[in-house]
């Protein structure tokens, strides 16, 4: 269990959470004291504004402001840091949707990177209340996800990122194969060819890990994440400032696996193939250079405009393969453009689809677990900026717009027609720390595609509203 959940408890402190609407009730509720301390102290139930309540022995409860619009994961993402250290509280009141938004809020914003520094101390424990599982499920799974994202490169390369998809498959009686040397040079050779820059025999060498999980009969899912464990930029190498927060550019794979983990946990009615490119984008004279041209996994020759391009050379080797096994919808996750973020900003990302039903499924899916996503357009017009004249494609385009977009269009071109597919870039990280959203490595899209997948393939409910 989380370090911020506690077993039922008699001294667990109660917990009010109210907007402005129902404040009246609740200082009726109240004993005369609480009561007027908080009419004394101008309570008001203002978004995120927090009183606690005096007792004969010290603190006899609290009351948390949900303001007057729609409650949220966040609404309750200050509370584990804002309550007194190690304390323990229940849910006083509430319906049964914002208790789980309780939880799942509560335990995202208890989330701290504490590997490799103590922490300055011990979060505020809740009591979940009953039926709170699939929430703390997604409070654990984000939470991995994150773990992930934030470890350092030196201790995060290729072998233990595929070592962490096989842990997965143990986990929860999977199987899983990790394809490295030969095997991967023959079978994903765009992957292997972003990966040589490490130099022969190395053990940051290239691998790519795959999961399968699921009853023969079901409707095949595919997940595929690009697991650049650092990006340099290769040849074309990044500035300083381009790579500082480049340990980040696996996050597609630690998305992946998050969604992959719920969905093992939930037991949703589908069959798993879970694809992770697991790779270092690194600077040598073993390294690929603009203008090579290179094999893939779907024999489309491409020419590299742009070795910092290296993530859908990843990800085209990896759609390649999921399209063989004709599965019912390919999702890939990816931190894949800049461009995106241009667009976008950091919160929101970008998804692409030829598949408008899908599309609005996950748009959905986004509003009602406040894990937005935004679509943008697969627009025909640029897919001839790739042309190369010496492959059947080149890597990037020679124009400096519209840069999500071709990405987008780069990998459609390893999708067979009909097959259903949904691409996301994202950003996977906060700038800044907000309630349920501590600066570092975040797991965007999860909840969104979580409960997309359950939508689509009939359980019609995900993990957490």
């Amino acid at each position: 269990m989380l370090d911020c959940l506690a077993a039922p408890v008699e001294n667990a402190s109660p917990l009010h959470c109210i907007g402005p609407g129902g404040l009246d009730a609740l200082l009726g509720h109240l004993p005369a004291g609480a009561s007027g301390f908080l009419r004394a102290t101008g309570f008001a139930g203002r978004a995120q504004e927090l009183a606690l309540l005096p007792g004969e022995g010290g603190i006899a409860g609290a009351v948390l402001g949900l303001g007057e619009g729609a409650v949220t994961p966040w609404s309750f993402g200050a509370l584990a840091q804002a309550l007194p250290a190690g304390s323990t509280w229940r849910l006083a009141e509430g319906s049964a949707e914002q208790a789980e938004a309780a939880v799942l809020g509560w335990c995202l914003g208890a989330y701290r990177f504490n590997r490799f520094k103590a922490p300055k101390r011990a979060p505020a424990r809740l009591v979940p209340p009953p039926g709170s599982e699939a929430a703390i499920a997604t409070a654990e799974a984000t939470c991995r996800v994150r773990d992930l994202i934030n470890m350092p490169a030196n201790l995060l390369g290729p072998a233990e990122l595929a070592a962490e998809v096989q842990a997965l498959a143990e986990a929860h009686g999977a199987a899983c194969r990790i394809i490295e040397g030969e095997a991967l040079a023959d079978g994903f050779p765009a992957i292997a060819t972003v990966g040589q820059g490490v130099g022969p025999g190395s053990p940051r060498a290239p691998r790519v890990a795959m999961l399968e999980w699921g009853e023969p009969g079901a409707p095949l899912v595919a997940l595929c994440g690009k697991g650049v464990c650092f990006d340099t930029g290769g040849l074309d190498l990044k500035p300083p400032s381009g790579m500082l927060r480049m340990k980040k550019d696996m996050g597609g794979a630690a998305t992946v696996l998050g969604l992959a983990e719920l969905v093992m946990r939930l037991r949703l009615p589908v069959r798993l193939l879970v694809l992770v490119g697991a790779v270092e984008n690194a600077v040598s004279g073993h390294a690929f250079r603009p203008m090579d041209v290179i094999r893939t996994r779907a024999g489309i020759s491409v020419e590299i405009g742009n070795t910092d391009a290296e993530g859908r050379l990843v990800l085209c080797d990896l759609l390649a393969c999921a399209a063989e096994r004709e599965p019912a919808l390919i999702i890939d996750c990816a931190t894949l453009t800049g461009a995106a973020r241009v667009a976008l900003g950091p919160d929101l990302p970008a998804l692409f689809t030829p598949d408008d039903a899908l599309a609005e499924t996950l748009l959905a899916a986004g509003r009602a677990e406040h894990d937005p996503v935004w679509r943008m357009p697969l627009h025909d017009v640029y897919d001839s900026w790739l042309d190369s004249a010496v492959a059947d494609i080149n890597n990037v385009s020679s124009r400096p717009m519209a840069g999500a977009i071709v990405a987008a269009l780069f990998l459609r071109r390893f999708v067979p027609e009909g097959v259903r597919w949904a691409h996301l870039d994202l950003y996977a990280w906060n700038d800044a720390s907000r309630p349920g959203r501590p600066e570092g490595g975040e797991a965007q899209a999860l909840r969104a595609l979580a409960e997309g997948l359950a939508t689509l393939f009939g359980t019609g409910r995900g993990p957490v509203r």
